[in-house]
């Protein structure tokens, strides 16, 4: 844990951002070596150009931040963010759906996603604060099954994010198999940590910038 910045997934999920916003974030990925940097698909052409031969990576958000499109919209929405060079891809899967049960409608949403990203990893964002445990776990099962690369914990535009109890149900859940993203109102190194032992392996933040000054 001591290259904190290599966990980092550095956020800016604003629509009203400006280019130099954007460029901003971006720049902040290179100069601390946060694993990548994410921004809304609108935006990828700004950061990809900037992150040519960098090691950080763009990465963007689709379905967001309700998940509440059919799998043919998620697809559509990943093979452009995908063409506009997005590396990896957060996704937000159809909580509504999981919590009334229908199951297949969650899974058919994510596997859209992992189907037309193809080697491109997808993290399925769960939004926890909405999810009782056995939810929880369920949500976990089903993006295991999709094909998922990740399970993630929040949007950060819902009601709560990321704790400490869900990242432990999530771990356990998924095993060593898939990653595990803790995001949603990360503000301090303290926090990060928190959520590294408990078997998180990737952080999204907007806060990445101070948390490298707290180390």
């Amino acid at each position: 844990m001591d290259n904190i910045a290599a966990y980092i997934d550095h956020t800016l999920l604003k629509e009203d951002a400006s280019t130099k916003e954007i460029e901003k974030v971006t720049d902040e990925a290179i100069k601390h070596g946060f694993k990548a940097v994410c921004v809304f698909p609108k935006f990828l052409p700004i950061v990809v150009k900037k992150l040519i031969g960098k090691k950080p990576l763009p990465i963007t958000v689709i379905d967001f931040p309700l998940g509440e499109k059919s799998p043919n919209e998620k697809a559509k929405e990943t093979k452009k963010a995908i063409d506009l060079g997005a590396k990896e891809i957060d996704m937000v899967m159809d909580f509504m759906a999981l919590k009334n049960r229908d199951f297949k409608k969650v899974f058919d949403g994510i596997k859209a996603v992992v189907d037309t990203a193809k080697d491109i990893p997808v993290k399925v964002i769960v939004e926890t604060c909405y999810l009782n445990p056995l939810e929880l776990a369920s949500a976990c099962t089903i993006a295991k099954l999709s094909g998922a690369k990740f399970v993630k914990t929040s949007t950060g535009f819902a009601k709560g994010g990321a704790t400490s109890q869900d990242i432990l149900l999530m771990k356990y859940t998924v095993g060593d198999d898939l990653g595990v993203k803790a995001s949603g109102g990360i503000k301090t190194l303290q926090e990060a940590k928190l959520f590294i032992e408990a078997g998180a392996t990737r952080i999204g933040t907007s806060a990445s910038v101070q948390l490298i000054k707290e180390k």
